[in-house]
C-alpha cells in the first residue's frame, strides 16, 4: 500500500471565520491521524478570503501540537516570499518542538496576486529559487566550523525538503538536487505526464534520496452517492472560477446545478483544471483512486478536498482512507 496524505487549504467558508477554519483543520488532522494518513500539509496563500493558512508555519505548529504521530508540513511555503534564513528558523523551531515529524515543501509561485506578491517581497532581491533552496537546505544541515550565519533553531535538524511544482521547472530542479517532488495535479494537471517522466529520467541520487520519490495530488469528493459527490465538488468549482476571474472569496456552499451557476463553458474549463479528481460514492472513490494510481504509479498520493460542510469533508477523507487501505489489501493478496 502506498502512503496517502492530506493537503488542507484551511478553507474559510461563506459565513465562517478563520478561527472556525483552524478548529476544523485540527479536527480533520486528528481524524486523519487515526485513519492512517501519512502527512498533513498546509499551503501558503495570501490575500485570499477563502484560505486561512497564510501564516503557514504557525498553523503547522497548531496542527502538530494537537497530533502525535502524523507528519505535518507545508505544501508549500512559497520561498520567493521569504528569506531562506527565516524559513530555516521557523521550521527549525517546529522540529525542535515536534521532533522528526515536520516536512518542508517549497514552491516557486507567489501564492497570491502580483500586487500582494510585491508587498510580500518588498526589498527582496529578484527571485532566484534554486539558489534560495540550496541556501535553505544548508541552514538546516549541520553547522560548519567558522560558519558566520546559522539558523538557531534549525542547524542540524535536517528537516526534509520537498520541491513542489506544476511545470517542468520544478521537476528538473527536484531531479537535479535529488529531492522528493510533489506535483500540483489537483489544479494544474496539464504537464503531469511530462513532469513525471522528466523527474524520474533526470533524477540524481543525493544525500537526501537514492531514488526518485514522486507524490501526486488528487481532489476527492466522496459521499453516499455519486450525485452527492458531484454536489460537494461544486463548492470548489465555484471557488476556482471565482479565483480565475479575479474575484476570490470564501468557499461557497454547494449547488445542485453547477452549469446553471457558472455556465457550461466555464464549468468545462474548471473541470479541465480539476481533471485529477475522484468524485462519487464508495465504489466511484475506490475505482477512481485505483485508476489514477495505476496510471501514474506515484510513490505517494496527497488528497485535497475543499468541501463546504465539515462533517461531509470528514466523511470524504474517511472514505478515501478506507479505499486506500482496501486497495493495499487487494494488492498484497495479488
Amino acid at each position: 500500500m502506498i502512503p496517502y496524505s492530506v493537503l488542507d487549504l484551511a478553507p474559510i467558508v461563506e459565513g465562517g471565520t478563520a478561527a472556525q477554519s483552524f478548529q476544523e483543520t485540527l479536527d480533520l488532522a486528528q481524524h486523519a491521524e487515526r485513519w492512517g494518513y501519512n502527512r498533513y500539509w498546509l499551503a501558503e496563500h495570501h490575500n485570499m478570503p477563502g484560505i486561512a493558512s497564510a501564516a503557514t508555519a504557525v498553523v503547522i505548529g497548531h496542527v502538530a501540537a494537537g497530533t502525535s504521530t502524523i507528519r505535518v508540513g507545508s505544501g508549500g511555503i512559497m520561498l520567493p516570499n521569504h528569506a531562506p534564513l527565516v524559513i530555516a528558523e521557523q521550521f527549525g523551531t517546529l522540529a525542535a518542538l515536534h521532533g522528526d515529524r515536520i516536512d518542508l515543501g517549497l514552491g516557486r509561485a507567489p501564492g497570491t496576486d502580483m500586487g500582494t506578491a510585491m508587498a510580500l517581497r518588498r526589498g527582496k532581491d529578484q527571485d532566484n529559487f534554486p539558489r534560495d533552496v540550496v541556501e535553505l537546505i544548508a541552514y538546516l544541515d549541520d553547522a560548519q566550523p567558522g560558519q558566520a550565519v546559522r539558523a538557531v533553531p534549525g542547524a542540524g535538524t535536517k528537516v526534509p525538503v520537498w520541491i513542489l511544482g506544476s511545470s517542468l521547472y520544478g521537476a528538473e530542479l527536484a531531479a537535479h538536487l535529488g529531492l522528493p517532488y510533489a506535483f500540483a495535479s489537483h489544479f494544474a494537471p496539464a504537464s503531469l505526464d511530462q513532469a513525471i517522466e522528466v523527474y524520474r529520467r533526470l533524477f540524481k541520487p543525493s544525500v537526501h534520496l537514492n531514488t526518485p520519490y514522486f507524490m501526486m495530488a488528487l481532489n476527492v469528493f466522496g459521499a453516499d452517492t455519486d450525485e452527492e459527490g458531484r454536489v460537494l465538488k461544486s463548492s470548489m468549482q465555484q471557488a476556482f472560477a471565482n479565483l480565475r476571474s479575479g474575484q476570490p472569496g470564501p468557499l461557497p456552499p454547494p449547488v445542485e446545478d453547477i452549469d446553471a451557476v457558472l455556465g457550461t463553458g466555464v464549468t468545462r474549463l474548471v473541470d479541465q483544471a480539476m481533471s485529477c479528481s475522484v468524485v462519487g460514492g464508495a465504489e466511484a472513490v475506490r475505482t477512481g483512486l485505483r485508476e489514477f494510481i495505476g496510471r501514474y504509479q506515484p510513490d505517494e498520493v496527497i488528497l485535497n478536498g475543499n468541501i463546504f460542510d465539515h462533517g461531509a469533508r470528514l466523511k470524504s477523507f474517511e472514505m478515501a482512507a478506507g479505499a486506500m487501505a482496501e486497495m493495499g489489501v487487494i494488492e498484497a493478496a495479488e
